[in-house]
């Protein structure tokens, strides 16, 4: 059999392992709180492995090994942002958010929760967070339909449109039926073959070149690119540094990962959560900067460099592994694509379903309120295939400025919420504003080259703190609700 044969076997059985998995989910979920949360029972090492495969997204398996491979290891500062942003958003957003919004009236979405948090009968705060999560991850599920016809195209020579339709269609299978448990156990399958892949791939590679062969081929690279590709700062400037480490202030804002914590069994579950989920980062973080490093020694002493530096693991997936094994580490760059739109599918329905459509007051079942879900989860599909027919869209800058919206728009509010008691509503709704416009108009001019979440993560903090101390909280039921919350984390320390 061809090399290609071998690797069309691996990425059918791939598939065909990610829709079982969406049946099995499907026979799981019985009501909206299944559909949207999985029922508030996933294991903290669940929750951890689907936060981890439904964040990094094709970047860590394609962009960062790539980025380091042209520019050196300045490139990493968004890896090392990023693991820091991580570690306390677990640390300290994890385990107070499954308990409040559980205290909160019961709270399945980030946008209910700031409503019921915050007692507001205005119901502005629910609409336009539900508003700015649907436009957003609407966009950024297309932007991973485009990553998935790319993928196709380039690995297998099948037209961009059917390459981007078969990973959609996939995707929303096991999505459709399955919802938050289907796209949470798919994501933990993902994350674990994607954290073999980027093990084993560079382990390998050492091996067959050997230490000097891995120093002598940097060396030369550094020769001939006149760069030091070992330096942290080499080429710098303080801005660039900062902007880049700044990705990790996102974390918190993030939908479609601050969702898993709310779905963990207890609050408790967060400690163990943590160590799983950021040795997972570490790990996988660690295992693409490998890649780069020691793809660059190969090629470069093979004098066959790489003209796409982003195929640096695909690629050398290739020289290490029989053709059959480099499809599966194919179907891992398939999975980090497919495990974000599926978890950003299921959070844009949830908008879109229990955040928008069941505010008009109208009664359903809860037999009803799934297969509303499963229509959200349609809908917003459907509108994202069409965007992505456009393949002229910039999709990595769409996702930073997605990331930027979402971590300016809601990591402020959902911090101030959770650990400061004079929180009002007017002020959440204010920093989200404020967060949202900062954040977009920054990005529109690129000023100072400052990345755009550092000015809108900042505006939103001032302007919340500030609005919420000229309208002071009254109503004692939510100082209650937050003291409760505040005995419970007590409780876990002691």
């Amino acid at each position: 059999m061809t090399d290609s044969t071998f690797q069309t076997i691996a990425i059918v059985v791939y598939f065909a392992a990610m829709i079982a998995i969406g049946v099995y989910a499907y026979r799981q979920t019985s009501n909206m709180d299944d559909y949207m949360l999985g029922g508030r029972r996933l294991r903290p090492g669940t929750a951890a492995l689907s936060a981890g495969a439904s964040d990094m997204s094709g970047w860590l398996l394609m962009g960062l090994p790539g980025a380091i491979y042209a520019s050196g290891l300045v490139e990493a500062w968004i890896a090392i942002g990023l693991t820091i942003g991580a570690w306390l958003n677990w640390k300290f957003v994890a385990p107070r958010l499954r308990s409040y919004t559980e205290i909160s009236n019961n709270s399945i979405t980030v946008p209910s929760f700031l409503e019921n948090r915050f007692r507001d009968k205005s119901r502005l705060l629910r609409i336009i967070a539900g508003a700015i999560v649907l436009i957003f991850f609407t966009f950024y599920v297309s932007s991973g339909m485009v990553a998935g016809g790319t993928f196709f195209e380039a690995s297998f020579n099948l037209p961009y449109i059917w390459g981007m339709l078969l990973v959609a269609l996939v995707t929303l299978s096991y999505t459709l039926f399955g919802g938050f448990l289907g796209a949470t156990l798919t994501d933990v399958a993902q994350g674990i073959l994607m954290l073999l892949s980027l093990i084993l791939v560079p382990i390998i590679a050492f091996i067959m070149l050997g230490p000097s062969g891995v120093s002598e081929g940097i060396a030369t690279a550094d020769a001939e690119a006149g760069i030091n590709h070992m330096s942290l700062f080499g080429g710098a400037s303080f801005i660039g540094v900062v902007s880049a480490a700044a990705w990790g202030l996102g974390y918190f804002g993030q939908p479609h990962i601050i969702v898993r914590f709310m779905a963990m069994r207890s609050a408790k579950d967060a400690k163990v959560g943590r160590r799983i989920g950021i040795s997972w980062m570490i790990l996988t973080a660690l295992g693409a900067v490998a890649t780069a490093f020691i793809g660059l020694a190969y090629f470069t002493r093979e004098g066959t460099p790489l003209d796409n530096p982003e195929t640096v693991f695909l690629q050398l997936s290739q020289v290490v592994f029989h053709p059959l094994v480099a499809g599966f580490v194919l179907a891992a760059v398939l999975a980090a694509i497919m495990s974000t739109i599926s978890s950003q599918l299921v959070v844009s329905s949830s908008a879109l379903v229990e955040d928008l459509f069941l505010m008009t007051g109208r009664e359903l079942t809860p037999k009803q309120q799934v297969i509303y879900g499963r229509i959200g989860v349609l809908i917003v599909a459907v509108v994202a295939g069409l965007l992505a027919l456009d393949t002229d869209n910039s999709i990595l800058d769409l996702v930073g400025f997605a990331w930027a919206g979402f971590g300016s728009a809601f990591g402020p509010v959902i911090i101030l919420a959770l650990f400061w008691k004079k929180m009002t509503g007017s002020g959440a709704l204010a920093g989200m504003i404020t967060g949202a416009v900062v954040s977009f108009v920054w990005g529109q001019f690129g000023w100072l080259g400052l990345y755009e979440i550092v000015p809108g993560f900042l505006a939103c903090l001032i302007v919340a703190m500030v609005v919420s101390s000229i309208s002071p909280q009254k109503n004692t039921a939510i100082h209650e609700e937050f003291d409760t919350m505040t005995s419970e984390m007590e409780q876990i320390k002691n």
